[in-house]
Order: structure tokens, then sequence, then C-alpha cells
């Protein structure tokens, strides 16, 4: 009888003990060289990956989202999103200010109290997005958010594994991820 390969039996118990986990949540890489003017314009977010409890309660009755990026009188940006919402349309716009190099920008939430943190950790600006966002809401958890951004209703299969792969590289797991948020 052959003799087990030992460094894979080895990986395999410390794994089936619960040993190998997933890495903590790291910061995004920042896009070399962010040319804001050709992040303007239509996207719709294909893909959200968080470990907020709102997004892990709410995210199988999530829909896609369009947004429209512009430019705001004071340098930042303005995203104009429209979304469904109990069989209704909402829109609703974020001030995105600058904070720090090119692609990193910050908002303040008045629903929630909470300040963000978005950065463009990666982008071609004609086909996908790749955005971090980290939250901090005072005395509650902070929280963190991967999105997918898509010129198209339907990204394609690369992109899509594109946004699997930044995810995961940030600690989240299937668990966290609703891959195709659908209309």
């Amino acid at each position: 009888m052959a003799t087990p390969n030992r460094p894979w039996m080895g990986l395999l118990l410390l794994g089936v003990l619960g040993v190998l986990q997933t890495p903590a949540p790291t910061e995004a890489a920042l896009q070399p060289n962010f040319e804001e003017d050709k992040f303007l314009g239509r996207w719709f977010t294909s893909g959200l990956a968080s470990n907020s409890s709102w997004f892990l309660e709410k995210r199988k009755v999530l829909s896609m989202c369009k947004s429209e990026v512009a430019p705001a009188a004071d340098g930042g940006l303005n995203v104009t999103s429209t979304f469904l919402r109990k069989d209704q349309c909402e829109t609703r716009t974020l001030l995105l200010r600058p904070a720090g190099p090119p692609g990193c920008y910050s908002y303040t939430s008045p629903h929630w109290s909470s300040t963000h943190e978005v950065s463009v950790a990666e982008t071609d600006y004609e086909t996908y997005a790749l955005l971090y966002t980290e939250s901090v809401r005072g005395p509650g958890p902070d929280s963190l958010m991967a999105t997918l951004y898509s010129r198209t209703q339907t990204p394609r299969a690369e992109v899509k594994e594109k946004f699997t792969t930044f995810a995961r590289s940030l600690g989240f797991t299937e668990e966290d991820k609703c891959m195709e948020v659908r209309t």
C-alpha cells in the first residue's frame, strides 16, 4: 500500500482542526494614477461583500443599483443612485469628498451617523471598478464592504472573477458575499 503524501496530510489535518482560517481583512490597494474624469458616468452595482449586520440581514432582498457619478462643485464626486425599494424607485445622492490621494473619498451618512472611507482599488474605467469601503459607526462595530461597479448590468465572467478574488483578498467568505445583485 502506498504511503500518503505527508505534507498534504498535515495541511488537511490543520484544515480539519480549524487552524487554517481566513486571514484578517486587509486594506485594499489604491488604483495607481487614478483619473477621476474617466471614472465619471453610469455604473451598476453588480457585486457586494460586507461584514455589516445590515448587509447580512438584507442581502437576499437587495436589487441592482444604478449610479451616476458626476463632479461636485467642491472637487469631490456626487454619486446619485437609483434602486428599487418596496416596489418603488428610490433615489439618493452622496457627496464623496476627497480624502487623501486621488481615488480616496469620504462621506458621512445622515441616516446612520457614520463616516465612510471609500477607495477605488482597481478600475479599467470602461468595464469595471472595484471599491473598498470602511465604515466607522462611533460606539458600534466598524464594517467593511467590497463593491463591484460595472458599466453594464451583466458583467463578464472574468470581471465577476476579479471581484471574487478581490473580496477574498480582503477576508470575505462566500457567506458574506452576494455576487450578483439582480434587478
